[in-house]
């Protein structure tokens, strides 16, 4: 059979036919990152295998979360679980297979049929009981219990998609690379105390699902996700519809501290005498037939460097919505007017047509360049004196002392991510089409363009495009031409995964060993393709810039990604040093300046570290979860939030000293999921919005926004 196409989200023009021995037949689902197949094993078993897309397989993020998904799910495998078959989390396309459960999910199942009746909510409320009772002894919080992770298979209901878990007695007990669910199901103290999230919060996601069951909506209602986070952390549950037998129970289950709820097995035993009619006869969905399974993923030879010494928001939501919890938890916040959020001055036209405001001096300004776009946050970077940015299949270019559009330009796909100058032309980001097009940042006409093999990854370093093929062949492309300079493999890595940094004129590959133990790093050079230094560090390692000649990592951990320390290697000696961070961050990203470097972790901390005198300088809870990567400029460090908020810290003592007001998507009830980076340059700090601004304030006083 050939493999199936797949037209879902993000889908590549052609499927793979096999993953492992296991032969794709059809598709179940598709999500954004991977596709679900119905496959049969060489025995003729059925399996449900989800295969990650080609685009993030080479993301060692997507990996890590792929693992950790993996780990997870072969660690509940059992009577109320699909069980995990096989998996190759290390794969090039990475997989996994799960036993083939027939039977729809509980969401398409009301949805059909509607709520359902007395007795089919009492045995569902008994299963997940019983299956939250398995998941915990194991140790796993499954932290995305909802509708349409719930399995009616005719021995009871089966509880899936293990992608956002983690174990409960891990030291950081919330967020992985992305904290995402809908509200309605999520429990109070993931918007309030993320880090405090444990088996508990599935008990009040149980409750959800039950009321969910019974009435065909949510506990907590509203179009808005914002009003129904506020509603989950303060609001009592609207019951109306829940059968009076399980009604108290129900709010049992959702009561606002985590103490007051009752545990799986209490469940069990109250169901037991819940009515005298009760019976133990499992629910008998209809056959199942094609069901979105919603996959979620969320990626030598040397002997080691020297190391120096460690130191020691109630009507029905229209769809459902990905939100991240800290982002929520301020909406709760906003709403109840407990944090002053400072307005934006609004000195310029928000219209990209108005004319263009001439002032000699800079003032704060705001400017809408895609009115016509709907969808995405824009995304910039600053080159040949321009605000070079995308938008919805747009490349734009921003005058950066007043935000009037210089000139605009129409790509076939855009790829996600922000315009770079390379070889003095503006590179779009590349997206599924696979076409490079390099523009002239004084015009924003095509100067060239080229299609790249599906499978390339891409990487613009100093004046050349990298381009990685599946095979791990790089090809070196002059940015200015679009020729090819030059085609080989890198010695001591399978399949590269490059990052550069502005300045440097290196790009750096690295490879970890699978145990996480070590990693390979490669300075290369983007003109030649020659390796001007090679080494194998200690760690699982993620660069995360350069300086003073010395190449910065954060030390991550193997299966959950969380960082754990930061290093500096230095390659004209062969030392590194490396300082342990003394709570470990979700997810981090960071920045680097002298020898300090910031990291913003999924969670919402953002730290300093010193390199030089071995320390956490200082640690700052933002409550801002999944924002962006950091940026410094000496006196302060910037992130932006999911919101759209731009938010100044001291960089001297983390002492948050400005941020600007939230600026929504028109249809918020979805938060962005990649937040741009801002950008600072000349003394002033840009930034894009998920409502499609473009703004721009002052960096000398934050205070003042």
């Amino acid at each position: 059979m050939a493999p199936q196409r797949n037209t879902g989200a993000g889908a590549e023009a052609e499927l793979p036919e096999y993953a492992g021995h296991y032969r794709l037949e059809s598709c179940l689902g598709s999500g954004g990152m991977g596709v679900v197949h119905l496959a049969r094993s060489t025995s003729g078993m059925k399996v449900a295998v989800k295969v990650v897309h080609a685009e993030f397989a080479r993301d060692p993020e997507f990996r890590g979360r792929f693992r950790q998904e993996v780990g997870a799910a072969r660690r509940v495998s059992g009577a109320f679980t699909a069980p995990v078959v096989d998996a190759d989390p290390e794969a090039e396309r990475p997989w996994m297979a799960t036993l083939f459960i027939p039977g729809s999910t509980l969401s398409d199942h009301v949805k059909r049929n509607g709520p359902m009746g007395p007795d089919q909510l009492r045995r569902l409320m008994a299963g997940l009981a019983e299956a939250l009772r398995d998941i915990h002894r194991v140790g796993v919080v499954h932290r995305d219990l909802k509708p349409s992770n719930v399995l009616l298979a005719e021995d009871g209901p089966k509880v899936i998609d293990f992608g956002i878990s983690r174990p409960k007695d891990s030291e950081l007990r919330t967020e992985t690379g992305k904290l995402i669910g809908t509200p309605p199901f999520m429990a109070p103290e993931q918007f309030r105390r993320p880090r405090e999230v444990g088996p508990a919060a599935d008990i009040f996601a149980l409750g959800s699902v039950m009321v969910h069951a019974a009435t065909g909506r949510g506990p907590f209602d509203s179009d808005s996700p914002y009003v129904v986070a506020y509603q989950v952390v303060h609001d009592e549950p609207d019951l109306t519809g829940v059968p009076e037998n399980l009604a108290s129970l129900v709010r049992r289950c959702l009561a606002k501290e985590p103490e007051d709820r009752p545990t799986p097995d209490e469940l069990m035993r109250e169901l037991r005498s819940v009515a005298a009619s009760y019976d133990t006869q499992v629910f008998i969905p209809g056959q199942r037939t094609v069901d979105a399974l919603e996959p979620e993923l969320e990626p030598v030879s040397e002997s080691p460097a020297e190391e120096e010494p460690e130191p020691r928001p109630r009507r029905r939501l229209r769809r459902p919505a990905v939100l991240t919890a800290g982002a929520l938890g301020l909406a709760a916040i906003v709403a109840l007017a407990s944090v002053r959020l400072m307005d934006t001055p609004s000195s310029a036209s928000k219209g990209a047509s108005a004319s263009p405001a001439a002032s000699a001096r800079f003032g704060p300004w705001e400017a809408t360049p895609a009115p016509e776009s709907k969808e995405g946050t824009p995304q910039c970077s600053y080159g040949a004196g321009k605000l070079l940015c995308a938008r919805s299949g747009l490349v734009f270019a921003l005058d950066p002392s007043d935000g009037h559009l210089l000139w605009r330009h129409a790509v076939t796909e855009a790829g996600g991510g922000r315009p770079v100058l390379s070889g003095g032309l503006v590179q779009p980001a590349l997206g599924l089409s696979r076409r490079l097009e390099a523009l002239d940042p004084a015009s924003g006409r095509t100067r060239w363009r080229q299609d790249v093999p599906l499978s390339s990854g891409l990487e613009y370093a100093a004046g050349a495009l990298l381009l990685t093929g599946a095979d791990g062949t790089v090809t070196g492309v002059d940015s200015a031409s679009g020729a090819t300079k030059w085609s080989h493999r890198i010695p001591g890595h399978k399949v590269p995964y490059f990052v550069s940094f502005p300045g440097d004129p290196l790009a750096y590959a690295t490879s970890a060993t699978g145990d996480g133990k070590s990693t390979r790093v490669s300075a290369v050079d983007p003109d030649t393709g020659d390796v001007r230094w090679d080494a194998q560090l200690k760690g699982s390692l993620k660069p995360v810039g350069t300086a003073g000649g010395a190449v910065f990592f954060v030390s991550v951990d193997a299966v959950y990604e969380d960082a754990k320390a930061v290093v500096r290697y230095t390659p004209d000696n062969g030392v590194s040093r490396r300082v342990a961070l003394p709570v470990p961050l979700e997810q981090a990203h960071g920045t680097v300046r002298g020898n300090l470097v910031y990291l913003m972790g999924s969670g919402g901390s953002l730290v300093a570290v010193d390199m030089a005198a071995r320390e956490q300088r200082w640690r700052l809870e933002t409550a801002v979860t999944r924002g962006s990567a950091p940026v410094a400029d000496g006196r302060h460090v910037y992130v932006t939030a999911p919101d759209g908020r731009l938010l100044a810290v001291d960089a001297r003592d983390g002492k948050l000293v400005g941020q600007t007001r939230p600026r929504f998507a028109e249809n918020s009830d979805q938060v962005v999921g990649s937040v741009p980076t801002p950008v600072v340059a000349g003394g002033h700090v840009y930034a894009g919005a998920p409502d499609g601004t473009v703004f721009a304030v002052s960096g000398s006083d934050p205070s003042a926004w």
